[in-house]
């Protein structure tokens, strides 16, 4: 591991202005995916911000909602009364990842802060635009079973690796960030990550220096009928080949509102407008639900080793509308 500079502050301000002040600076909170970064010499930072003392781990109602504190643990977050029973696609997201000691470290913003697991990042003997801007994409012309079918570009086709950014998606959940001389925005969800394009080393839209704070979700009607469905290679401690973030409210067995967000499918969570269209005013039956799964995927392009993820998300999209609409719990 490089050698590197450790602070650690006390206010909100004082952790912006320094990292603000170094180019190559990072907050430091649970560390869960940052440290094993810097352990496999692909994150190199030349000084870590402690940020963990500071007052950002609160959970409370809005008059709109519900606010989230961006060090709050993923386990506080996801066992939270408030996110249970308001929100149980979150607290199945959060909790369909990672291990219980991790989601004990984990902080939320650094949950939506994580990097791809594409093998070709993590390995610094090989070529990788994301890790190495201009080297080239290992993956492309390699091994790709894990890797994107949608917008991905001729630089990367890494896959965004988090869940509970995907229930964010879902949740129309907004991001508030701060900056220098303490002024703060809010991100939508769905601008908050980006797609490669020709910057494949930018994962999401915050300038360097700025702090997420909260995440906050509007009140929604998809408590009763959300579901969140993890397909992997073995049935814990593994990222996602396929996940869907489904929610559902309905007038009698109509669908009155929808949402489909698809999980490791593209560098970020890709909600998929299409199936949504499908559903919106439909009866809730395996024939609509199967007609919004071919939606979704009907843009897919897969690459020489991922095919599979077509059928595969599919079949996963009808099986979480199908547990959305039986009431499906954390």
């Amino acid at each position: 591991m490089k050698s590197f500079k450790y602070s650690s502050v006390t206010d909100a301000a004082s952790a912006v202005d320094t990292v603000s002040a170094n180019q190559t600076a990072q907050f430091l909170a649970g560390g869960t995916n940052l440290i094993d970064l810097m352990k496999e010499y692909v994150e190199r930072p030349s000084e870590l911000v402690d940020i963990l003392g500071l007052n950002l781990a609160e959970i409370r109602s809005t008059s709109n909602g519900i606010s989230i504190g961006a060090l709050a643990k993923n386990t506080d977050t996801a066992n939270h009364a408030l996110v249970r029973q308001n929100y149980p696609l979150l607290s199945m997201a959060i909790l369909a990842g990672a291990t219980v000691q991790l989601r004990n470290m984990a902080t939320n913003g650094g949950n939506l802060m994580q990097r791809t697991r594409c093998q070709y990042f993590y390995d610094i003997a090989m070529p990788c635009n994301k890790r190495e801007p201009g080297s080239g994409c290992g993956a492309i012309q390699g091994l790709n079973r894990i890797h994107a079918i949608f917008g991905y570009s001729d630089k990367c086709v890494a896959t965004y690796p988090g869940d509970m950014a995907n229930a964010l998606y879902a949740l129309d959940a907004v991001v508030k960030v701060r900056g220098t001389n303490g002024q703060e925005r809010t991100i939508p969800i769905q601008d908050f990550h980006r797609l490669p394009g020709d910057t494949p080393e930018k994962d999401n839209n915050l300038q360097h220096g700025e702090l997420i704070v909260a995440i906050e979700m509007p009140r929604n009607n998809f408590a009763d009928k959300s579901y969140y469905l993890k397909v992997r290679d073995r049935t814990s401690y593994a990222f996602a080949l396929i996940a869907v973030a489904a929610a559902l409210e309905t007038r009698g067995n109509n669908i009155k509102q929808a949402r489909v967000v698809l999980g490791s499918v593209a560098h970020k969570p890709w909600r998929s407008g299409e199936a949504e269209r499908v559903l919106i005013g439909k009866p809730a039956t395996e024939e609509t639900f199967r007609a919004a799964a071919e939606a979704a995927f009907k843009d897919a392009k897969p690459l020489e080793h991922n095919s599979y993820k077509v059928e595969l998300g599919k079949r996963a999209i009808v099986l979480a509308l199908q547990r959305a609409m039986s009431g499906g719990v954390a």
